[in-house]
């Protein structure tokens, strides 16, 4: 495990002033891109907290659905076979995906996954055959644009910087554009999705102003290229430096090559309000098992890296919010976590926290230590000290709201003090 980053460092690397891409007049229809975030139909932020599903090779596990909602996400990414590498994920298979994710109230992003690796693994298809994939299902799509969001394809080119990844996204993109496809796409890096040369970073903005609506979304892959904090803050500010939307599709804990640092990732994620999705919910094989956040697909069998996905700092129980269009239809509204949470006075035997008020609430402190927490205060007000500390330590804090009835927010973003010798 990585030490934590603490958000704190980042208030300055927020989102800094850029020219805005000029969009349509069209009114949006559903999810879209506005001023570099990504937005529902009603203009609310939606930042995509998730897992990887893997439907392609378990059609038959569909209570996964409900599980990955309980564990907190507000979203899933579903691999689909387009018939090159693996089984065709036909029209009944995607309306039964687009169903599962509706009723369990969770953003679907379908990803046409047998790209995987073009120009380094002869078996991956081309990006022009994944577009056809998604041409004919174009009947099964259209009508669902608050729910869906097209990923155009997997990883769709190995290493190097001669793939002609950006001639191809922005072809891809026209294409379906010009079939009537209104929904976000979302495009992958090249390199395996970790774009290890940085060809996506460098001619975002091309891809960008290909797409005629500008609800165009990029996805990055972190696994071994991203093994230190600077590297994913790096990356992660090249983006929202420019206004430009970006989440993170795909991330562990370990992997074969390398080793991800998945705490900078959802510290820095969580700053920045990006949206990030863990590989994967379960069923990898038997040497790669460390990627399955739970086992046998039972949602109350954790593995590690589930127990730090999901509960962990930054993890999916932090500020994850459920999509406005299923609030608003089931005629809820949603409870935040603690605004602003930081660090106001440190002495050798307390530390004294303060968040941004809220009306009619109270407010649990809670100590973090890993994937556990341990109540340290209760209080109505937006400061609280906590007593009784050692000298010569380091603490980390996090804070609930609860409102009038009782209803517990998500946990609000870290803070980490340091007491002085006593």
């Amino acid at each position: 495990m990585r030490s934590l980053v603490l958000v704190a460092v980042l208030a300055g690397a927020l989102l800094m002033p850029a020219t805005a891409h000029a969009e349509t007049a069209a009114p949006h229809t559903g999810i879209h891109v506005r001023d570099g975030r990504l937005v529902e139909a009603t203009g609310s932020d939606l930042v995509l907290r998730g897992v990887n599903h893997d439907f392609m090779w378990y059609p038959d596990r569909n209570g996964s659905f409900a599980g990955i909602k309980s564990a907190g996400a507000n979203a899933v990414r579903i691999p689909l076979g387009i018939g090159h590498q693996w089984r065709r994920s036909g029209a009944k298979d995607v309306a039964t995906v687009v169903g599962l994710c509706k009723a369990n109230r969770l953003i679907c992003i379908l990803d046409a996954h047998d790209t995987t690796g073009f120009g380094q693994d002869k078996k991956a298809a081309t990006m022009a055959q994944a577009v056809q994939f998604w041409l004919g299902l174009r009947d099964v799509l259209v009508g669902q644009e608050d729910h869906i969001i097209v990923n155009i394809a997997n990883e769709p080119f190995g290493n190097g910087t001669t793939m002609p990844w950006v001639q191809q996204t922005t072809d891809a993109i026209r294409t379906l554009r010009a079939a009537g496809f209104r929904h976000t796409l979302m495009v992958d890096a090249p390199g395996w999705g970790q774009d290890e040369s940085f060809v996506m970073r460098d001619n975002a903005e091309r891809v960008r102003d290909a797409d005629p609506t500008g609800n165009t979304v990029f996805d990055i892959h972190m696994y071994g290229e991203f093994d230190t904090a600077a590297k994913v803050n790096a990356y992660l500010s090249s983006f929202t430096s420019r206004r430009l939307p970006i989440l993170v599709g795909e991330f562990s804990g370990e992997h074969q090559w390398g080793d991800p640092d998945e705490d900078a990732i959802m510290a820095y994620a969580e700053a920045r309000e990006l949206g990030y999705f863990g590989w994967s919910w379960s069923g990898n094989d038997k040497q790669y098992s460390y990627l399955d956040l739970v086992d046998n697909f039972d949602a109350g069998k954790l593995t590690a890296w589930g127990r730090r996905f999901i509960s962990g700092p930054n993890g999916l129980t932090t500020d994850t919010r459920e999509a406005t269009v299923y609030r608003n239809a089931a005629g809820t509204s949603p409870a935040r976590a603690p605004q602003q949470v930081r660090v106001l006075d440190v002495t050798s035997s307390t530390v004294t926290l303060g968040w941004k008020p809220r009306r009619n609430a109270s407010f649990q402190v809670v100590a973090v230590e890993g994937a556990a927490e341990v109540r340290v205060a209760t209080t109505s007000r937006s400061t609280v000290t906590v007593p009784k500390l050692r000298g010569s330590t380091d603490y980390t804090f996090a804070v609930y709201s609860r409102d009038l009835l009782g209803t517990r927010s998500p946990r609000s973003a870290l803070v980490a003090a340091v007491t002085p010798p006593a």
